[in-house]
C-alpha cells in the first residue's frame, strides 16, 4: 500500500478502539460438576476439590469448584457458531484486515486474571471490548498489527468473576515457512516444517532424536518420569535428572485430525495424537500409515524416528 492508503487503512482499524463485541453474553451452560470432571480427566487434575464432593467438603474450598483455567471454557458458544456466519464487531474488524491483504492470523499470548472460585450453578456471562491495535509491524510472519481485546466474566449477581486478555496477529502471510534459495531452475524451495524451538533445556532430548532415540527425562529423587523436558520435578522439586530409552510403544490417549488451515511444510490431513507410552509418560506426535477416519482412542501403536523433511527428524507413530 503506498502512505495514502496505509493512512487511510489505519483510520478505519483504529476507529474499532474502544468498541464493544456487541452486548453481555450468558454462557450456554451453568457450571456443573460433569463439565468440570471431564475437564478434570482430560487435563490429568487429580485434586478432590474438583473431582469428589465429599472429600472437598473437608478442604478450605468447602465443596466442589471449577478449574480456574476453565474461566473461558463457561463462555464457548459451541459448534454450531462456525456454520451460521453471525457477524459481530470483532468479525467486521477481521474483515477489513482480509480486505487490504492481512489474511493471516496467529494467537500469540493471553493473560487471564480469576477473581474468585467458580461453584457449580454459577452462571457466567462475558463482555468483550476491542481495547487496544498496534502500530504496523514487521515480524516473522509478516507485516502485521497485533490486536488485542479484553474479556469481562460477570456471575449471575453481575459481579466480576475474571478477566481476560487476548492478542492476535492480523498480517500479510510472507515466505518464512520457505527456504531462502530456490534451485537453479528458478523453481520455488520445498517447504519445510515449522523448526522446534532448543534451548539448554531441551537440547539433549532433541539430540537424542537426531541420533535415532526416543529419550524420558527421569528424577534422580523420586525416578518419576517426566515429559517435556524441564529443569525441575513437579512431584519433589529436585533438579538431577537422567534419561531412559522408550521402547516407542504404546496407545493413542487422544488425537484430532486438522483439514485446514493447511501451513506449508506439513501433509493433509494430518493426524496429531497424544501418545501414552508404555513407560508412563504422554507424548504429542503424528499417527501415520493409516487414514486417519481409522485412528481410534486406545489403539496401540509403535513409533520410530523419521526425517519429516530435509531439516527435522521426528518420532512417528505406527499401527501397532
Amino acid at each position: 500500500m503506498t502512505p495514502e492508503e496505509t493512512q487511510a487503512f489505519e483510520e478505519k482499524i483504529y476507529a474499532y478502539v474502544g468498541r464493544e463485541n456487541g452486548p453481555a453474553k450468558r454462557g450456554k451452560d451453568a457450571v456443573n460438576e460433569a463439565m468440570i470432571r471431564q475437564w478434570a480427566e482430560i487435563m490429568g487434575e487429580e485434586s478432590v476439590v474438583y473431582t469428589d464432593p465429599e472429600a472437598a467438603k473437608n478442604t478450605v474450598k468447602g465443596g466442589i469448584i471449577a478449574p480456574p483455567s476453565m474461566l473461558q471454557a463457561w463462555s464457548l458458544e459451541g459448534y454450531p457458531m462456525s456454520a451460521t456466519g453471525a457477524r459481530d464487531v470483532q468479525r467486521e474488524l477481521h474483515e477489513v484486515f482480509d480486505d487490504h491483504g492481512f489474511t493471516g492470523v496467529l494467537g500469540t499470548n493471553t493473560a487471564t486474571e480469576f477473581y474468585r472460585d467458580l461453584r457449580p450453578g454459577d452462571q457466567v456471562s462475558f463482555h468483550t471490548t476491542i481495547d487496544k491495535i498496534s502500530e504496523q509491524k514487521a515480524t516473522a510472519r509478516g507485516i502485521g498489527y497485533f490486536i488485542e481485546t479484553v474479556t469481562t466474566f460477570t456471575d449471575q449477581n453481575s459481579e466480576a468473576v475474571g478477566r481476560q486478555v487476548f492478542r492476535v496477529l492480523k498480517f500479510q502471510p510472507g515466505d518464512s515457512n520457505t527456504a531462502d534459495s530456490t534451485v537453479d531452475n528458478d523453481a520455488p524451495a520445498v517447504p519445510t516444517r515449522i523448526t522446534a524451538p532448543r534451548g539448554h533445556d531441551n537440547g539433549w532430548w532433541w539430540k537424542a532424536v537426531d541420533e535415532g532415540k526416543l529419550l524420558i527425562q527421569r528424577c534422580k529423587s523420586c525416578q518419576t518420569l517426566r515429559h517435556p523436558p524441564r529443569p525441575m520435578c513437579g512431584e519433589c522439586q529436585s533438579v538431577e535428572w537422567d534419561s531412559i530409552e522408550s521402547t516407542m510403544e504404546g496407545e493413542v490417549f487422544s488425537f484430532t485430525t486438522l483439514h485446514y488451515p493447511k501451513v506449508p511444510g506439513y501433509t493433509y490431513p494430518l493426524c496429531c495424537a497424544v501418545i501414552a507410552l508404555s513407560e508412563g509418560t504422554r507424548i504429542v506426535s503424528n499417527i501415520v500409515g493409516i487414514d486417519h477416519d481409522q485412528v481410534t482412542i486406545g489403539m496401540k501403536v509403535k513409533g520410530k524416528i523419521e526425517q519429516v523433511d530435509e531439516k527435522s527428524s521426528l518420532p512417528q507413530f505406527y499401527p501397532a
